[in-house]
C-alpha cells in the first residue's frame, strides 16, 4: 500500500548542504515511497568507463558478434550510478510501452525492471521507446527520507518525462532546478520555516 502522502514517482533535487558527498548535487527519481521507508534512482550521474555493451558483454546476454554489430547508439549508451545500495544490481527505467511481468509501475507514463529480459529488450528489441539503465539504487528506511527534507536537504519536483529521458545528464540539476524557477545562485542551504 502507498502512503497517503507518497512522493513515488517526483524527484529528488539535493540542497547545497547536502551532508553526504555521494548525493551532492544529484536528482533522483523516487520508484518507491511509503510507510516502509523509500528507494529512488539517482539519474544524473554516470559510470565513468562503463557502457551498456560491457554490461551485455559481462552478463552474457546475447552472441558477442552480435554485441559488436549494436548500433553505436545502443553499444555506447550511459550507464548510470543509480546510488550506494545494491551497487552490482541493475535497474531499468522506461516507457511504460514496455511491461513485463516483473516490472513496477511507477507512474501512469513508466516503469521500472530488474530483471535480464529488459535488458535483452534494450539491445535486442522489441526496446521501450524511452529508457535509461542504472547500477545500485537509493533506499530511506522509515520516516527517514521525511526527516532529510523537512532538514532541508532536499527539494522535490513532479514528475517531468522530459527531464527524465530527454535532457542531456549533465544537464538534469539545472533542468530540475529550473522546473521550480530557480538556479544555483538562488539555492540557500539554511532552512527555514513559519
Amino acid at each position: 500500500m502507498r502512503a497517503m502522502n507518497t512522493l513515488e514517482g517526483q524527484f529528488l533535487v539535493a540542497m547545497p548542504g547536502m551532508e553526504d558527498e555521494r548525493f551532492a548535487e544529484s536528482v533522483i527519481l523516487l520508484v518507491g515511497h511509503g510507510d516502509e521507508g523509500a528507494m529512488g534512482l539517482v539519474v544524473n550521474q554516470e559510470l565513468a568507463n562503463l557502457t551498456f555493451a560491457d554490461i551485455l558483454d559481462e552478463l552474457d546476454l546475447g552472441d558477442p558478434d552480435a554485441v559488436i554489430r549494436l548500433p553505436d547508439r545502443i553499444r555506447d549508451r550511459t550507464v548510470l550510478r543509480g546510488g550506494p545500495v545494491e551497487k552490482s544490481r541493475g535497474f531499468v527505467l522506461h516507457t511504460a510501452d514496455y511491461h513485463s511481468g516483473n516490472t513496477y509501475k511507477v507512474t501512469e507514463e513508466i516503469g521500472l525492471t530488474a530483471t535480464l529480459d529488459v535488458l535483452k529488450a534494450m539491445a535486442f528489441g522489441p526496446a521501450p521507446k524511452a529508457s535509461l539503465f542504472a547500477l545500485g539504487c537509493c533506499g530511506w528506511s522509515p520516516g527517514q527520507l521525511e526527516r532529510e527534507i523537512a532538514e532541508n536537504g532536499w527539494l522535490t519536483v513532479p514528475f517531468n518525462r522530459a527531464l527524465l529521458f530527454d535532457v542531456p545528464v549533465e544537464q538534469r540539476y539545472e533542468k530540475a532546478l529550473e522546473s521550480l524557477h530557480i538556479t544555483r545562485a538562488t539555492l540557500s542551504s539554511d532552512a527555514g520555516h513559519a
